[in-house]
């Protein structure tokens, strides 16, 4: 699938000029006076109308392409983390994808309003049908004249009572809205989401968005929102009402694309957005998403769950942030700016965190910031939570991992164990999960528990599903032959 990185330009994506449908002429018997008499019937009408890179314990490294675009030749990356920008190019297979927010509000240049459209001539309609276009406007002016005939008729029969009242059925008054619509949900949800504004110590930064995720002023984003003020920058986060707040970064998990800030003197009365189960939600349950598109705070958009587990690898396009998930997709118009709002289910709970969307690159307008197209992508709330809960307990990430290095290559076959450790390394982890269950370089794993495994992202966004210590069931093939094997899942903590 064809993406581009957040604010990166992508080539304009050939296309052709809609082709304008012909439009008939006007009968010239619709020019002419009106005759007093009855109209001539008309004339009847004619009856013959990538190169293998790796990714140490499900972490992707330096030198690994964007799941989903090819790679180029090279050697295995570093185990260093974070991983490397994936490399540009066409992509096939299981989404990459563009993260939905982190620059500033506005689109790009695009065509000018009101530009002139020359309508191609038209051949003239058949005799027949411009008789018939003429009858049918002669019947209507007459109806028309009979209509206010008779309207006129009544309301002057009306004058005898000395006035006329108009009434509507609605005598005003508050209007409540049923629990579980669309507006109930939002009045609800909106005061508990911030809109999130970021800016490195050189000035450079974008617009996010967070919720409220406990009463002492916590706000869960995007770790790609706040990245620019992680290093002396500076955070604000504006609630509907208006109220700013500056904040501080409590800790940013770059590979699950997850951070936490806090409020400044946070106020009281704060209500977190409840939290509800991402493994429960179905395919067609219905979506909310809230945020600042293109910097337009509190925005409400409506859809469904397109899809579940969409292995999605995701960039902000500068080469030093890679994230990797098993995304919800919905088709809820995400945009950027829409970046770390919430996804809500119909009953209001927090489903997912609005991370990526699908680019279809520039191809028409000439914009260089990708929009909706229908495809968007957040991270599980039950994986996000877990996430926060650790970024305040600890202010670093934890991530699960198998000890062993996989190509990030773009393929369908598998996650295959590489035959060369990042850096140098051994590709399997001495004493690590991998390493206690058998696993050998050159075996290609191919499903984690039921989930099917067709490349190293998609291994690495499944196993960051899971927590440290999770026992699962690993299948791999060797030589041919299908084997089982189960293993309990270790840890990594930090992003380096």
């Amino acid at each position: 699938m064809s993406t581009e990185n957040e604010g990166t330009a992508v080539p304009p994506a050939p296309s052709a000029p809609p082709v304008p449908v012909d439009t008939p002429a006007a009968s010239p018997q619709a020019d002419t006076a009106m005759p007093s008499g009855p109209p001539a019937p008309p004339e009847q009408p004619s009856a013959h109308a990538p190169s293998p890179t790796t990714a140490e314990g499900g972490v992707p490294h330096a030198g690994g392409s964007a799941y989903g675009a090819p790679a180029g030749s090279g050697p295995a990356p570093d185990s260093g983390w974070p991983p490397p920008p994936p490399p540009g190019g066409p992509a096939q297979g299981p989404a990459t994808a563009v993260y939905g927010a982190d620059g500033p509000g506005g689109a790009g240049p695009g065509a000018p309003w009101g530009a002139a459209y020359q309508q191609p001539s038209a051949p003239a309609p058949k005799r027949g049908r411009g008789g018939l276009v003429a009858a049918v406007l002669v019947a209507a002016l007459v109806a028309g004249g009979l209509g206010g005939g008779l309207g006129y008729t009544l309301a002057r029969n009306d004058d005898s009572s000395g006035s006329t009242t108009v009434s509507s059925a609605d005598s005003g008054g508050d209007f409540k809205r049923d629990p579980g619509t669309v507006a109930a949900v939002a009045a609800q949800a909106l005061p508990s989401t911030v809109t999130i504004e970021a800016e490195s110590s050189s000035g450079e930064g974008g617009t996010g968005t967070g919720f409220v995720f406990d009463t002492q002023g916590h706000i869960v984003t995007n770790n790609h929102v706040v990245a620019d003020a992680v290093d002396g920058g500076r955070l604000t986060a504006t609630f509907p009402s208006g109220k700013k707040y500056d904040a501080e970064v409590v800790g940013n998990a770059q590979g699950y694309d997850v951070a936490v800030i806090k409020l400044k003197s946070a106020p009281s009365g704060l209500k977190p957005l409840t939290l509800g189960n991402s493994d429960k939600v179905a395919v067609g349950d219905a979506t909310i998403a809230i945020g600042a598109p293109f910097g337009l705070s509190n925005t409400v958009t409506t859809g469904i769950i397109s899809a579940k587990n969409r292995p999605v690898a995701s960039s902000d396009g500068t080469g030093s942030q890679a994230s990797y998930m098993s995304a919800l997709q919905t088709d809820a118009s995400i945009n950027p700016g829409n970046s770390g709002g919430p996804l809500l289910d119909a009953k209001g709970n927090v489903i997912g965190i609005n991370s990526a969307i699908q680019s279809a690159g520039n191809g028409f307008g000439g914009t260089s910031q990708s929009g909706s197209i229908g495809l968007g992508f957040a991270i599980p709330i039950n994986q996000a939570k877990y996430v926060a809960q650790e970024l305040i307990r600890t202010g670093k990430p934890v991530y699960a991992k198998i000890g062993a290095s996989v190509s990030l290559e773009d393929t369908t076959d598998g996650a295959k164990i590489t035959d060369t450790g990042a850096g140098g390394s051994e590709p399997v982890e001495q004493g690590g999960p991998a390493d206690k269950a058998g696993l050998q370089p050159g075996d290609v794993i191919t499903k984690l528990d039921d989930t099917v495994i067709d490349s190293g992202p998609t291994l690495i966004g499944e196993i960051w599903t899971h927590k440290p210590g999770d026992r699962v069931t690993i299948t791999y093939e060797r030589d041919g032959k299908t084997r089982t094997v189960e293993l309990t899942l270790g840890s990594r903590v930090g992003d380096s």
